[in-house]
């Protein structure tokens, strides 16, 4: 297709979740001077967070940059997951076998608590246990997703072996060498559940004051003094829910996440036909690749949803757009002709460690370093953090418990990855991908 054909006429730069949410009545216009508990960031950690601190008896204060859930809470592929990268070995080598097995106890937690939340919040935002796919890209991949496959019920994990005979009933196509089924993974419509985040805070008695940008921060006696583009706030505790949207004001948590641009593509609406045929049992899938795609069906089933890493920064829409359409067709030649209705990307942050952290440093919460797998964690270490800012032991997690290292040089600015991407695909194309 060229490119004067490969966007539909009503073609927007903008989440398509977006089109299903209308803006909520309740913000602050104002900030207020003083209050308990200051969370800066709206997104998934820090609603979570405001609700259980609110609900505990302390006035919370939500700062927003822009409009709530601006960054990746309105951005990501609505996809739930669990949220750690390295496995048991790996996490039993660096951390010990008790901080590892609870790692993982952790993990798996927050795939049962965020089902349990948007159960008990009656938020309507199109919840689906469907499972994930994860696709190998080469035989070799495969065969070491066997091995694990062995090893990964000991670690409460449940996943079925597909071979590349029966793909097919997982995916309608042949670009990959089978894969596994995650079955205790879901989805959900992402901007959906974030208002009802946002609502259910709003219930609670939180204000969230949209574009009041923090810029500055200092701490005088027990108290924080927060100054920002509306004015300044003074609050008993602050927590940073920042992710890959972390900046300046908190130097210390910049220089342990790096930030990296995801980006999705929506195709215009697709045949029940064609969509029954590419994802037949509406899961969510992504795939072994280092440089990683991850898609899936609208939740309506009438698109497919596409995104990954096309660059190691930002890029212009139109190009990130064009070359995500490009691997979507690698892997659905049906879709050769399909037009593209949106596109958008976001920040997500990842760690050194591939692991997301939670605790307090010089008197500042933080919850922070999802690693592309957040919709689940975000919230969960929000919960977290709520209850640690209400001195509850019920806020008791292990990622509060390891150490959040950064490298020598990293100031937040990752020089390394264009190198270290190209790098990446490099293997990943060797590899047969």
């Amino acid at each position: 297709m060229s490119d004067s054909t490969l966007f539909t006429e009503d073609y927007q730069v903008a989440p398509y979740w977006l089109e299903h949410v209308t803006p909520v009545d309740g913000l602050s216009p104002e900030l207020p001077a003083q209050a308990d508990i200051a969370v800066i960031g709206s997104g998934y950690t820090g609603l979570n967070a405001a609700l259980t601190a609110q609900r505990g008896g302390r006035q919370v204060v939500v700062l927003e940059a822009g409009m709530p859930g601006f960054g990746c809470s309105t951005r990501n592929g609505g996809q739930i997951s669990a949220g750690v990268k390295p496995e048991l070995a790996t996490l039993t080598q660096s951390y010990g076998a008790t901080n590892a097995r609870a790692i993982i106890e952790e993990s798996l937690a927050s795939l049962a608590w965020i089902k349990t939340s948007i159960a008990n919040e009656h938020i309507s935002c199109d919840y689906k246990p469907c499972g994930l796919f994860n696709a190998a890209h080469s035989a070799r991949q495969f065969d070491a997703m066997c091995r694990d496959a062995e090893s990964l019920p000991h670690e409460g994990i449940d996943a079925i072996v597909i071979p590349k005979h029966e793909q097919r009933a997982e995916l309608g196509s042949d670009f990959y060498h089978g894969g596994l089924v995650f079955p205790q993974h879901a989805s959900l419509h992402a901007a959906k559940y974030h208002q009802g985040l946002l609502l259910r805070c709003l219930d609670a008695g939180v204000i969230i004051v949209p574009y009041c940008k923090a810029l500055h921060m200092n701490r005088a006696h027990s108290e924080h003094h927060i100054d920002t583009t509306l004015g300044a706030l003074n609050a008993n505790d602050v927590l940073i829910a920042t992710n890959g949207y972390t900046e300046q004001l908190t130097p210390w948590q910049q220089r342990r996440v790096i930030p990296i641009s995801s980006s999705i593509i929506a195709t215009e609406p697709v045949a029940e036909s064609v969509i029954n045929e590419l994802i037949p049992n509406d899961r969510t899938i992504t795939d072994s690749r280092r440089v990683v795609f991850y898609y899936r069906a609208s939740p309506d089933r009438s698109r497919i949803l596409f995104g990954g890493r096309v660059a190691a920064g930002n890029i212009e829409p139109n190009i990130s757009a064009t070359k995500l359409h490009d691997e979507m067709v690698r892997v659905f030649p049906q879709l050769q002709a399909t037009k593209i209705s949106h596109t958008w990307s976001g920040s997500v942050a990842y760690t050194f460690d591939k692991l997301p952290h939670a605790g307090k440093h010089d008197g500042i919460h933080y919850a922070l370093g999802y690693c592309g797998s957040g919709v689940a964690m975000a919230g969960y270490l929000g919960m977290k953090m709520g209850y640690r800012l209400l001195g509850s032991d019920k806020g008791d997690t292990v990622f509060a418990n390891i150490a959040f290292k950064t490298r020598p040089l990293y100031s937040g600015k990752p020089w390394f990855l264009p190198p270290m991407i190209a790098a990446y695909r490099w293997l990943d194309r060797r590899e047969g991908g």
